[in-house]
């Protein structure tokens, strides 16, 4: 059974800390250049832990490329945080510094996106109680892949707040990621595809699949085994 997790990628490590209460066994790292939202982490979810779930939770300010780190049987790079290498030399050392560090027989999970809304400028707003979340595609450059995003906000009686959060990444494909993974020297690859509502959309529920369906947006896993 897998014990030892490491959250790339950790921002906060909420992550983290979810793993910590699955099992009284299970031992977590974050790994962040940023030490914004450590701070936070630290500050917000880390003081819900108890005691022996604090202990066996480890944040490590470092880059994720810096050999050394942490070993795990499981490794997540989660939220996109991949797409910002932007060349496949830089992503394919991050892979391969994962495959150094994992443990006989792990895994590491990372997620995607596209989709046809992915390929031009676009914004998507979602209420919520008190404010409302905008997911905005500034530009795509068909080119390089590049794409530019931002996170905005509005609360109930003021005004919008603009780019909040900026993500500027390279838009990776399912066949680059799951290419360049067996490069680094996974010995295998798998996606993970999320199934459909009868009204069309993406039902939260995850298999492995080798055919995906055409989307206008799709998230997907890739898991690459040591």
């Amino acid at each position: 059974m897998p014990t030892i997790l490491r959250e790339d990628f950790c921002g906060t490590f909420s992550l983290c800390c979810e793993w910590t209460k699955l099992n009284s066994k299970f031992v977590a790292h974050g790994v962040d250049l940023d030490d914004e939202p450590i701070a936070y982490g630290l500050e917000h979810y880390a003081p819900e832990l108890s005691k022996s779930q604090r202990d066996r939770l480890t944040i490590h300010q470092n880059n994720v490329l810096n050999p050394g780190l942490p070993k795990a049987d499981i490794i997540c790079a989660m939220n996109f945080s991949h797409y910002i290498f932007k060349d496949r030399a830089t992503l394919k050392s991050y892979f391969a510094n994962c495959l150094a560090t994992l443990n006989s027989g792990g895994i590491l999970i990372a997620d995607a996106f596209g989709g046809s809304r992915c390929g031009e400028a676009n914004e998507e707003s979602t209420k919520h109680k008190g404010f409302t979340y905008y997911w905005d595609q500034e530009s795509f450059d068909p080119i390089t892949n590049y794409a530019q995003y931002y996170i905005h906000f509005k609360l109930e009686g003021e005004k919008k707040r603009e780019k909040v959060f900026s993500y500027d990444w390279r838009m990776w494909s399912l066949p680059e990621l799951r290419e360049i993974m067996e490069e680094a020297g996974f010995k295998k690859t798998q996606v993970y595809w999320e199934g459909s509502t009868k009204a069309g959309t993406g039902n939260g529920i995850f298999r492995p699949s080798e055919k995906g369906e055409e989307c206008e947006a799709w998230i997907a896993y890739v898991i690459g085994e040591k």
